[in-house]
């Protein structure tokens, strides 16, 4: 399986059909906090949901077009990050993640999407990597802006929630400003 060690207590590992009970419990525990900005929480019913998102992830793997890592913290999983689709042609990615409630603050979304934003730009040879964030998901966007992204733009009514549409903020970075 694999695996990717960051630090001592950060790791990240390609998710797998026996992450679907502990990724679950973490999507159940934290629904509340996570439903607020990702419409997938509330169709999120039992662990056999998080088997079908390991099964496309599988099978997005497979084809080339990015794949999605668990992240454990401390020997616990505390989360996910992963691309959207690779656009191969125009070389780029989206990445998207979440966190359990219980990890905020620590750093270690901050520390994992670095770990992808390096991969895209050094192993896939991408030459632009986008994350979009709720306008008013605070938390969120600070990681982008942590590590140097562009502000883009905003995407109006860019997301359908849970409780309507929301505001997307569009932030990005290329290949050249991130190994300057």
């Amino acid at each position: 399986m694999f695996k990717h060690v960051i630090d001592d207590n950060i790791e990240l590992r390609l998710v797998d059909m026996d992450h679907s009970e502990e990724m679950f419990k973490s999507i159940d525990s934290s629904r509340k906090h996570l439903r607020k900005y990702l419409p997938w929480v509330d169709i999120t019913k039992s662990s056999d949901d998080t088997k079908a998102f390991i099964e496309s992830s599988k099978k997005q793997y497979a084809v080339n077009n990015g794949f999605n890592a668990g992240i454990w913290y401390k020997g616990e999983f505390a989360g996910v990050i992963g691309y959207h689709d690779i656009n191969h042609s125009k070389k780029e990615v989206s990445i998207g993640y979440w966190l359990d409630e219980k990890y905020i603050g620590k750093g270690i979304m901050t520390k994992a999407c670095r770990e992808f934003i390096d991969y895209a730009f050094n192993t896939l040879e991408l030459n632009r990597v986008e994350i979009r964030c709720a306008e008013d998901n605070l938390k969120s966007r600070a990681i982008p802006e942590r590590l140097g992204f562009t502000k883009e733009g905003v995407i109006r009514d860019g997301e359908l929630l849970n409780h309507g549409y929301v505001d997307c903020v569009v932030y990005g970075i290329l290949r050249r400003e991130w190994n300057r």
